[in-house]
């Protein structure tokens, strides 16, 4: 079957997609955007998450069929050409980029969340990256990176907390 879809804002078509196949077999290997990473192909450690018509989902349990005449965003279509985003500096800048195995499906997450919360508490950020695993390390540096997303977000907005002035 054919699946016709934006991806990143562009139209996108893949042909001779099977029943079974998932929407991350389709984004990298019929499409060319290996930034989603299959890792359980269960859902399990949200190494694939995506936006579905703005919504984080594990492209890894998304049938390929289902994102006919829908809009997909990947972690490729977060930077603005060359800059990268705000969630993506930060991660580079707070070093949580470990093997970057995990690191596509915290972006999206963690951009997700920042666009949800400004200012989110620790309990926030935890809770919107429980289903993103990492196998490198602690999250600490994980952590540190969304809280310097959300800070420079925030300072762009002129919209920073109380307190948080350095």
């Amino acid at each position: 079957m054919r699946v016709t879809f934006t991806v990143n804002g562009r139209p996108t078509e893949a042909d001779d997609v099977w029943e079974g196949e998932s929407l991350l077999y389709v984004l990298r290997e019929r499409v060319g955007l290996p930034g989603s990473k299959n890792a359980c192909e269960q859902g399990e450690c949200g190494s694939c998450t995506v936006y579905l018509d703005g919504a984080p989902v594990c492209a890894c349990l998304v049938a390929a069929g289902q994102v006919q005449d829908r809009a997909v965003g990947t972690v490729e279509g977060l930077a603005d050409g060359d800059t990268l985003d705000p969630v993506q500096q930060a991660f580079v800048d707070a070093g949580a980029v470990q093997c970057g195995f995990c690191t596509p499906g915290l972006l999206v997450q963690t951009h997700d969340l920042l666009n949800r919360a400004h200012h989110p508490s620790d309990a926030e950020i935890r809770e919107a990256l429980s289903g993103n695993l990492c196998r490198c390390t602690g999250y600490e540096k994980i952590m540190d990176a969304v809280r310097l997303a959300a800070a420079r977000k925030a300072d762009a907005r002129g919209t920073a907390p109380a307190g948080s002035e350095g």
